[in-house]
């Protein structure tokens, strides 16, 4: 049939209507809200580029913590903030069962059992030079060396409490160490949420100054390990590589200007898949909402609702806390 028999406007007239042929919806279920974590007590830091959010120490993460559980966000994504005496060639603070990112899982775990905690598996916040791994005398990444220091990262972490690691690295194999060195260790709960398609991009600079690699990297990237952000098959493989390897859940990322990869992992692959509205995304709407050149509100909803449309299963957002309360106010 065509029109006028067929009128598509007519299941849009009403609101009823359109609620009942809408295709995804957006809930708190889909949220995990990424947090950075530092040394002392009472601290809260502000990030200049990433407006909104802050860097506070384990304290005020508690108190963070209670209201995500309060507004119903399921997890709780960790990224740990060292000073540079704690930064060597070598990572070694990575894996320290005292370390900053395992006193927080500790004392999130006690204080909130439930809430879901991920923590980053990955060298960048602990080298002195600012890449994922051990480096040689060029600068390049030696990735089964690296691999050996992740491993001994997760462990440390799942010993702590995680509930998931997550490898945010792109070496090669890793996943497959980190599994089996769970398994044998007798975690067979702690669930990987694999970084499979990361890609080089120009979009992690904010998180870079939140974590306080920028200034480490200075000039370098991450060409050598992280994707070309001009490839899709090539993500395809590295999924299938990492859920063979025994990953339980594979993450895109960045988010918006990928989403046709989170389409593909989600068609041809059928995993549960996640992606990361990463700290470039966030800054870029922010600056706009701060102008008022775009709504808050609507922008920010209709973003995270473009990442369910394109399969994903979840986001971690730096608008968690923000798209929960609208959420839960409808």
């Amino acid at each position: 049939m065509t029109f006028p028999f067929v009128r598509m406007r007519r299941m849009r007239k009403d609101d009823f209507s359109r609620r009942l042929m809408r295709e995804n919806q957006l809930s708190v279920d889909d949220l995990i809200y990424p947090m950075f974590v530092i040394e002392g007590e009472n601290q809260r830091e502000t990030v200049a580029s990433m407006p909104g959010i802050e860097r506070v120490s384990l304290d005020q993460l508690l108190v963070e913590a209670a209201e995500l559980v309060a507004l119903g966000i399921p997890a709780i994504a960790l990224f740990p903030v060292v000073s540079s005496e704690k930064k060597s060639l070598e990572a070694e603070e990575a894996y320290n069962s005292d370390g900053l990112a395992q006193r927080a899982v500790r004392a999130l775990k006690e204080a909130f059992p439930y809430l879901g905690v991920i923590t980053d598996v990955a060298l960048d916040p602990f080298t002195t030079h600012g890449q994922d791994g051990v480096i040689d005398g060029s600068g390049y990444v030696l990735n089964d060396i690296t691999t050996d220091i992740l491993v001994k990262q997760a462990l440390s972490h799942a010993e702590a409490g995680a509930d998931v690691v997550a490898p945010s690295d792109m070496m090669d194999g890793r996943i497959g160490a980190i599994r089996e060195a769970l398994e044998s260790q007798g975690y067979i709960n702690t669930r990987i949420m694999a970084y499979s398609a990361k890609y080089a991009s120009a979009y992690y600079g904010p998180f870079r100054d939140a974590v306080g690699s920028s200034s480490n990297l200075g000039k370098g990237n991450k060409f050598t390990y992280q994707m070309d952000p001009a490839n899709s098959d090539e993500a395809i493989r590295e999924v299938l590589l990492d859920i063979e390897e025994g990953a339980d859940m594979v993450m895109v990322k960045p988010g918006m200007p990928y989403l046709d990869i989170v389409r593909r992992v989600k068609t041809e692959l059928a995993v549960p898949t996640f992606a990361y509205q990463v700290s470039g995304e966030y800054a870029m709407q922010v600056a706009a909402f701060q102008h008022g050149w775009l709504d808050k509100n609507s922008v920010m909803i209709e973003s995270l609702l473009a990442f369910k449309r394109a399969g994903a299963d979840g986001v971690l957002t730096y608008f968690a806390k923000d798209a929960a309360r609208l959420l839960l106010a409808k």
